[in-house]
């Protein structure tokens, strides 16, 4: 089961997503080029990413290096749609 102290601590959620954001920032350029409407999952600690045509396509990419561990999912056509989630 994935660590529930990401969403019971807001301390540690807020450090998780600034981390999954900082990640984000710098593969934006190798990004281009993809659907717009596609959806990141961001591992952190690694930097590794996944992309899906969907949040369910991105997450099942994600889950097989990362089973059942939090992954930020990010829209590349809206990056404030974003959501720190367990992979599933």
């Amino acid at each position: 089961m994935a660590d529930l102290s990401i969403w019971q601590d807001q301390k540690a959620r807020e450090a998780f997503i600034a981390k999954a954001k900082e990640v984000f920032e710098r593969i934006k350029g190798e990004l281009e080029g993809q659907e717009s409407a596609a959806i990141v999952a961001i591992e952190p600690e690694s930097g590794d990413y996944f992309v899906g045509r969907t949040l369910g396509q991105a997450d099942r990419a994600a889950f097989e290096k990362y089973p059942d561990q939090w992954v930020y999912f990010v829209r590349l056509d809206n990056p404030e749609a974003a959501i720190p989630l367990p992979t599933w």
